[in-house]
């Protein structure tokens, strides 16, 4: 396993909820980014972790390659990868999402 990799593996393992981005839960880059972070917020989560892959090139690339998965922003919950901004936004509609939020942070 790559240095990066093992630097996304303890991002992934250490953060409850966390949202590989391009921008910052502030300032999204990209629509799809700003609408993951809206979903998670409707969600009842103000406090998440995000990595901005837009400062970091090797996370950037690292990321696809950890999950499998061509497209930022990707979101990950107690370590396991949920998916990009779609398959949020069907969780969301469906109410998995905020069931698997509420399960992994009682606060939010």
């Amino acid at each position: 396993m790559s240095d990066t990799q093992k630097r996304i593996e303890e991002l992934v393992k250490n953060n409850p909820v966390l949202l590989f981005m391009k921008g910052s839960a502030k300032f999204p880059m990209c629509g799809f980014s700003g609408r993951a972070v809206q979903i998670l917020k409707n969600c009842g989560l103000d406090d998440f972790m995000t990595v901005d892959v837009l400062q970091d090139e090797e996370i950037r690339q690292g990321i696809k390659t950890y999950s499998n998965w061509p497209t930022i922003p990707q979101l990950y919950i107690n370590g396991e990868f949920i998916g990009g901004s779609d398959i949020m936004m069907e969780m969301y509609e469906s109410g998995e999402l905020q069931s698997l939020i509420k399960a992994s942070c009682p606060s939010a």
